[in-house]
């Protein structure tokens, strides 16, 4: 559980956007995303394969 303590003369904005940051860092909403259904390994395994590809393209688009 998060907890994000209020400093002396912090608005309530300023608390809630670190409370934020914290949350995203924590990548507690991905995980549960990733939970909600099964994935097999083999589609990870493909996803990742591919992003790697599409980055390595990106790449040497940019070089040229």
């Amino acid at each position: 559980m998060l907890i994000t303590e209020i400093k002396n003369g912090e608005s309530i904005d300023q608390a809630l956007k670190r409370f934020k940051r914290k949350f995203q860092q924590t990548q507690t909403l991905k995980e549960l995303r990733n939970r909600r259904d099964f994935t097999k390994p083999s589609i990870i395994k493909r996803a990742e394969r591919l992003k790697a590809i599409y980055l390595e393209q990106k790449k040497r688009r940019e070089e040229i």
